[in-house]
């Protein structure tokens, strides 16, 4: 058994200042030349993989946002796949509730595997990390359509830059302002680097 206890935190007891330390900590934090899964070139990306693959760690860091959603009526977690499920179960284990997942179905986020919401159930959509907000609102959009009602969104980490278009806020552990850039005026690609592609969710061709 390894003698480091990886969820050990910082002197504080804030928990935007422990994330962000577990995330430079775990090397989930990156620097280069990166284009999200949103399309997005940026000089950062964030793998929240690296920051969950320690069990002890994801547990604490599922800990910590549930706790920032206490008093959120719930009834249970929806995450979308890939990026969402590790701290979706986390999260919804901490609040005492079931967890889904959404994965893409011909580009589209769908309920599989026998998961189903029923009408009026409370439903917390938990992600990692929120840039644009597109997965976020289609999970949100797909709890809608069954009928159930949408009592919080949360997330690690928090690097949007303008409005996400959720009914309700969004509950981050930690902001990052990064900057991200379309392809076509961001100045890596102008100064000649080609972007590494680490995202998850798949990419139109």
């Amino acid at each position: 058994m390894r003698s480091d206890d990886p969820t050990k935190p910082p002197p504080t007891t804030d928990p935007a200042t422990e994330v962000l330390a577990l995330l430079e900590a775990s090397g989930a934090l990156r620097r280069g030349h990166f284009q999200l899964s949103s399309g997005l070139h940026s000089p950062a990306y964030v793998q929240c993989a690296l920051l969950l693959e320690e069990p002890r760690r994801a547990r604490r860091v599922g800990e910590l946002l549930a706790a920032r959603l206490a008093g959120v009526p719930v009834d249970s977690v929806l995450s979308p796949a890939l990026g969402g499920v590790i701290i979706g179960h986390e999260v919804a284990a901490a609040l005492g509730v079931p967890f889904r997942f959404a994965e893409r179905v011909d580009a589209a986020l769908a309920l599989r595997r026998g998961f189903a919401l029923r009408e009026g159930e409370r439903v917390v959509v938990i992600e990692d990390v929120v840039t644009t907000g597109k997965s976020t609102r289609e999970s949100v959009e797909l709890a809608l359509a069954a009928g159930a009602v949408i009592s919080g969104v949360g997330a690690i980490l928090d690097r949007s830059s303008g409005p996400l278009g959720l009914p309700v806020p969004l509950t981050a552990l930690a902001r990052l302002d990064l900057p991200a850039h379309p392809p076509e005026s961001c100045p890596l690609c102008a100064a000649g680097s080609a972007p590494e592609k680490p995202g998850s969710r798949p990419r139109p061709a």
